[in-house]
């Protein structure tokens, strides 16, 4: 009986070790249908994600790309509004260089106000204003803000303009940004005389405009520079003092000092060696000078005449002035009576255009006198 209750509680033992062991492998078996399920899943979930941030690192990637792009082109368009390397002068300002036309030239060019010169403008604008004397300080605190920006215009567009004159400029932006400054000067001109205050300060500038581009004019090139330019620089600078002689304030000025300068060669001359070294250059000047005085004269003068800012004494200043470059030229007859000739010439369009307008009959007797004794 003992080993029948034995058996009993075995077999008891066994049935119970098989129904755990059944339960855990349904367990197992569970656990492993719901971990390869969870396990799908997060491998979706993950490949998805990773699919958005890759398409997300792509948008943003072009999007670095076009600003890279937009970037350059901005900066490239800068430096070529600022420094163009191959562009030209589209506009006619340098045609008849150096040659005479029985029309007149355009007043201004052409009134367009280029960036590039606005630019340059603020780039001289800081660099220059440390060096403002005290004297111009005060001068400009008494001024008003709109006289004083139109001075201070005035003064940067004739330090621009001779910057782009001087003899190591380079020569594309020479011939591509000096008209723009003319256009500026003689736009800004225009407001400070219609303005009618502080022109001592004004005549200043101007009259220190004139006299360092004649000296650049008469300047000639050194051995060792480049001539980039087709022609000798005088010529560009003789067409720049020709431009700006279109308003009649600085072409009045300019025959003055042109005269003057006239007078004074000759004089230096007469006393001078030809076979001296520098004889050539001086008698290239003296001809560019008088065939500047001659092209103002016969361009401007019956235009200078309709002006109301036109000056009779200024105008009997420099009337008497050609008249007496005339009589130093005359000493110079037997060494080249060429001189004689082109200011017989000249004087004689002066003549010309003097008996033309009533208004000038109003000169000093004197002085027209002295100019209708030389034959026309």
């Amino acid at each position: 009986m003992s080993s029948s209750v034995a058996e009993a509680n075995h077999m008891e033992k066994e049935e119970s070790l098989r129904l755990a062991i059944a339960v855990s492998l349904l367990r197992s078996k569970i656990q492993n249908r719901r971990s390869s399920s969870s396990t799908s899943r997060s491998d979706v979930f993950s490949e998805t994600e990773a699919l958005r941030w890759k398409q997300k690192a792509k948008d943003r990637k072009k999007e670095i790309i076009k600003l890279q792009e937009d970037l350059k082109d901005a900066e490239s368009a800068s430096h070529c509004d600022l420094f163009p390397a191959n562009a030209s002068c589209k506009c006619y300002f340098f045609d008849n260089l150096g040659e005479f036309s029985g029309r007149r030239i355009e007043e201004v060019s052409e009134q367009r106000f280029n960036d590039v010169l606005r630019r340059r403008f603020l780039r001289l604008a800081r660099r220059r204003v440390k060096r403002k004397s005290t004297r111009s300080s005060q001068r400009f605190q008494l001024s008003e803000p709109e006289y004083e920006e139109e001075a201070e215009q005035l003064r940067l567009s004739i330090d621009f303009l001779l910057e782009l004159s001087e003899a190591d400029s380079n020569a594309s932006n020479f011939s591509n940004w000096s008209h723009q400054a003319v256009d500026f000067i003689l736009a800004s001109l225009k407001k400070l005389i219609s303005m009618g205050k502080n022109l001592e300060s004004v005549e200043e500038s101007i009259s220190s405009m004139i006299t360092q581009l004649i000296t650049r004019m008469c300047t000639p090139f050194k051995r060792n520079e480049v001539k980039q330019l087709e022609t000798t620089i005088g010529f560009y600078v003789q067409h720049l003092i020709r431009k700006l002689g279109s308003e009649p304030y600085i072409g009045q000025r300019a025959i003055f000092a042109l005269s003057h300068r006239i007078s004074s060669l000759a004089e230096s001359l007469l006393f001078m060696d030809p076979f001296d070294g520098s004889f050539p250059e001086m008698d290239e000047c003296m001809f560019i000078l008088m065939q500047l005085i001659e092209f103002l004269i016969c361009d401007y003068l019956l235009l200078w005449a309709e002006s109301e800012a036109f000056e009779t004494v200024v105008f009997e200043e420099w009337i008497a002035s050609v008249v007496h470059a005339r009589k130093a030229v005359a000493a110079l007859e037997e060494r080249n009576g060429l001189y004689l000739l082109y200011m017989d010439r000249v004087t004689g369009e002066l003549a010309k255009r003097v008996g033309q307008v009533t208004s000038f009959r109003e000169v000093e007797p004197a002085i027209l006198d002295k100019l209708f004794a030389y034959p026309e």
